[in-house]
């Protein structure tokens, strides 16, 4: 099973037994306000979206969005990781932190492994991510790992326009 360690972090692949913590996360006024609402009321469908959503994922293309937990405990604080969307031509970077977790550089932590994964093991060049218009602290904390604002995006007619980044992985580092 894929597994990523940082000094204080490991990233794994989410599984059922997540489902009470994606059910949390996926409430959180933020994730509806800035990624939205995907009508995930209770742990029945939180286990379907795990299965339909990051399960496929993995069995499809071998990555995407991971568990996050602290290393001392593996209390899941969010999730970080890469997916391939129909609607953008690179990988895309993409996160969410419960609100206890937000400013301690957890993100940028998860994220740095992250994009060390998709250079050294997936051998990208290129990463992109999107943020909502209004979303500053990510869009900081995606400059902070380098990322260079490109152009403003819409995915489709249903979902709002979004900030797309770009970040070439040839660079030697991402952000400090």
């Amino acid at each position: 099973m894929f597994r990523l360690e940082t000094d204080r972090l490991i990233l794994r692949e989410l599984t059922l037994d997540d489902a009470g913590f994606i059910l949390a996360l996926v409430n959180d006024p933020d994730w509806h306000r800035f990624i939205g609402d995907r009508g995930i009321r209770t742990v029945e469908a939180a286990r379907a979206y795990l299965v339909d959503g990051p399960m496929e994922t993995y069995r499809r293309l071998g990555f995407g969005f991971w568990h996050v937990g602290t290393r001392a405990d593996g209390r899941p604080i969010g999730m970080c990781g890469l997916i391939k969307r129909d609607t953008l031509d690179h990988v895309d970077l993409g996160f969410a932190y419960l609100p206890a977790y937000r400013g301690l550089g957890f993100a940028h932590e998860a994220a740095v492994a992250c994009l060390d994964y998709a250079r050294n093991t997936l051998r990208l060049d290129r990463v992109v991510a999107t943020t909502a218009l209004d979303n500053a602290a990510s869009g900081r904390l995606l400059e902070r790992l380098g990322f260079r604002f490109e152009r403003v995006i819409r995915q489709s007619l249903e979902r709002p326009e979004v900030r797309l980044y770009g970040l070439a992985l040839t660079e030697a580092r991402y952000g400090s």
